[in-house]
């Protein structure tokens, strides 16, 4: 599905992206329209699936989580359909990809430590070979979506 998104939507989009808990007095006055214009155009994306929600952004080390890793999977055979059921279910993924190419899945994963990190390793293999990176430091965190040039 291609919405096409006017040049008020993206200046909205931009806001939210920069920060979702603007006020809509706020954005309007940014962008030139009422409060109630923005509030009216922030409810159809929504409605259109174009805004999928707002999160807190949490940093996983204050809250104990000293290792990010990247975790890919190549599943064998007959084992990832059960991987991906059970996937679901493990509180330390927070984001998790099926891929094409020689791996069928990556995940990104917080963990308290190696120690958290050789456990959660033990989890997997039974459905698949791992490869595990380890993040050293973010580059680019969740980098605002921008107009697509046309």
């Amino acid at each position: 599905m291609n919405v096409k998104i006017d040049d008020l939507n993206w200046r909205i989009l931009e806001c939210l992206q920069e920060n979702a808990r603007e006020s809509f007095a706020n954005i309007g006055r940014k962008i030139g329209l009422t409060p109630p214009a923005v509030a009216e155009r922030v409810k159809r994306m929504e409605d259109l699936g174009i805004l999928q929600g707002y999160r807190a952004m949490v940093s996983h080390a204050l809250t104990g989580h000293q290792l990010k890793a990247i975790i890919t999977l190549r599943a064998f055979m007959g084992k990832l359909k059960p991987f991906l059921e059970m996937v679901t279910t493990l509180k330390e993924v927070i984001n998790c990809y099926r891929i094409t190419g020689n791996e069928n899945i990556v995940m990104e994963v917080v963990l308290m430590d190696q120690f958290h990190l050789e456990k959660f390793i033990d989890k997997l293999i039974q459905y698949g070979e791992t490869r595990t990176h380890i993040i050293l430091s973010n580059v680019i965190t969740n980098a605002p979506i921008g107009r697509a040039n046309s």
